[in-house]
């Protein structure tokens, strides 16, 4: 199977590597979303009886989940190449129609952040998806003509962080819909076990439990976490991650008990020292922390919510009683928190 990667990672170089080497290679080192694994699996399997490509494919969900990871075990269980590239990258007809006329048969085309491309670019998507075909237009003006020019038969698999960004058309026209939530403690456990025999470095059981419960459920984050506990371990310990090289990994990246890391804890202040406690709006919040409001929706508050530390209403974004508790602050009277109570 070939790959070509049409946008690369704006990560340290080596890190991406790493982290890539530490992604799951089939459906059955994948950890948790049994149901989409099995519905997955049926998929695939159906599609290499019939000789055909698997249905276009679509997952949402917060960063970090693994939506990339399913798009490359997808093409080595159907034995497959993919070509992989990203929503803002297509700027042009022609970006696509490159890349579409270079797709082999049944290949895989990944594009993340789907939901950022272009309208024009979106419009040419169709026949693809439907048709396997793409429609060009030559010249203009009373000499434009239309040429269509087949293609070989592909599946398109999408990622987005933001389904709601998403037109109608689009997403009809995927056949399998995944939603990927952020994962149980147990499941993140088991990741970073199996992440540490990769990196070949001991963990104990205490330890591992530790990290898990502090990584956002999010795989990214707890694969980051182990490969720093792995430096503690190397250079203050005696190269095996135990409780006390756990923690002292965590109070060195500045994450909490709650698993808050310093960007969690300033959203929250902020909302509770300038705003108090809100309703305030996301562009408000972004413009006081010197942060986009995209990356506050979709990276940071899915995990404050889900730790029931923040609330979305129609006004804006709220603190919780919980969320002063974290802060050690009482909750001041007249606020919506205290109605909460």
């Amino acid at each position: 199977m070939s790959e070509r990667i049409i946008s690369p990672e704006q990560e340290n170089f080596e890190e991406a590597e790493l982290d890539r080497s530490l992604r799951p290679e089939s459906l059955a080192d994948f950890t948790g979303e049994d149901h989409i694994k099995e519905s997955l699996q049926i998929s695939i399997e159906a599609a290499k009886r019939r000789g055909e490509a698997l249905d276009h494919c679509l997952f949402a969900g917060p960063p970090g989940l693994g939506k990339t990871t399913l798009a490359g075990i997808i093409a080595k269980e159907m034995g497959v190449g993919i070509h992989i590239t990203s929503g803002p990258v297509l700027e042009k007809a022609s970006d696509l129609a490159g890349l579409l006329t270079s797709l082999g048969e049944n290949d895989i085309l990944f594009i993340d952040e789907i939901h950022r491309l272009g309208r024009v670019i979106e419009e040419y998507l169709y026949p693809a998806m439907e048709d396997f075909r793409l429609d060009i237009m030559l010249d203009s003006g009373p000499a434009a003509r239309t040429v269509n020019l087949p293609l070989k038969h592909f599946t398109l698999v999408g990622a987005t962080t933001r389904t709601g960004l998403l037109t109608g058309p689009l997403r009809d026209r995927f056949g399998l819909h995944y939603r990927l939530d952020l994962y149980p403690a147990k499941d993140l456990q088991k990741i970073l076990v199996r992440s540490a025999k990769i990196l070949n470095v001991g963990i104990t059981d205490e330890a591992a439990k530790i990290l898990s419960s502090k990584c956002r459920g999010t795989p990214r984050i707890a694969n980051r976490v182990l490969r720093r506990a792995r430096d503690v371990a190397e250079v203050r310990g005696e190269g095996i991650i135990d409780k006390e090289v756990a923690e002292r990994t965590l109070k060195m990246l500045g994450i909490d008990e709650r698993g808050l890391d310093p960007m969690d804890r300033k959203i929250l202040s902020t909302l509770a020292t300038h705003f108090a406690g809100g309703p305030v709006g996301l562009g408000t919040i972004g413009a006081s922390l010197g942060e986009e409001p995209d990356t506050l929706e979709e990276v940071y508050e899915p995990y404050l919510i889900q730790q029931g530390l923040l609330s979305r209403t129609p006004r804006g974004r709220i603190l919780t009683p919980t969320a002063y508790q974290a802060l050690h602050l009482p909750v001041p009277k007249g606020t919506q928190a205290e109605l909460d109570l």
